[in-house]
């Protein structure tokens, strides 16, 4: 298929809630190439619709790495039943050019889709895997909300946005999570504990 441009931060559309898909129709199918191609394309390990500017609840994701095939995931309607556990995990964005930082995720997650085909199927990913953050992050993109949005050091990721000429944090946008608050707070303590040791 084709290799679209990917949304910038700052774009109105990454901020819209995506449709449900209420066909997985040949223009679906096509969206889901596009998707993969442009992820590829890219280096990313996931991507969303409305990263494309298709506001449709569509993600892809591959966490293979160099010396692995292939290995794309389609997830379509995603709905994420169960979520447990919190990790601090190092995300970057495609849509963020070069801007990293800390957020806050579950380590655990499972999670409800379709695939390609419009066949159900249920995926766990656990432990704070790449895979269980990757598809939290294309699940937000869904809802409009960016990783950014879970950030731990409001300013150190300031920064980082600064630096690559990115617009500010939207702080009306940022997430109150007091219960992974709670559970990172307890990481960070243990972090703290062993680096004395």
């Amino acid at each position: 298929m084709s290799i679209r441009k990917v949304v910038k931060y700052g774009e109105a559309s990454l901020r819209e809630p995506s449709k449900e898909v209420h066909k997985v129709s040949q223009k679906i199918k096509n969206l889901v190439m596009d998707l993969l191609d442009t992820m590829y394309a890219q280096n990313g390990v996931g991507l969303a619709a409305p990263q494309i500017g298709e506001n449709y609840r569509v993600f892809v994701i591959d966490v293979s790495t160099n010396d692995e095939p292939l290995s794309p995931m389609v997830f379509i309607n995603p709905k994420i039943i169960k979520k447990s556990g919190a990790v601090i995990s190092h995300e970057g964005c495609l849509s963020f050019p070069e801007a990293f930082t800390d957020v806050r995720r579950y380590a655990n997650v499972m999670v409800k889709a379709l695939d390609r085909n419009g066949r159900s199927f249920v995926l766990e990913a656990k432990d704070g895997s790449l895979l269980a953050r990757a598809i939290q992050h294309e699940f937000d993109h869904l809802d409009g909300i960016l990783f950014i949005d879970h950030v731990i050091n409001r300013f150190e990721a300031e920064e980082v946005l600064k630096k690559c000429n990115l617009p500010s944090i939207e702080t009306d946008k940022l997430l109150d999570e007091p219960e992974l608050e709670k559970e990172i707070e307890v990481l960070l303590e243990e972090k703290v504990k062993k680096d004395k040791e």
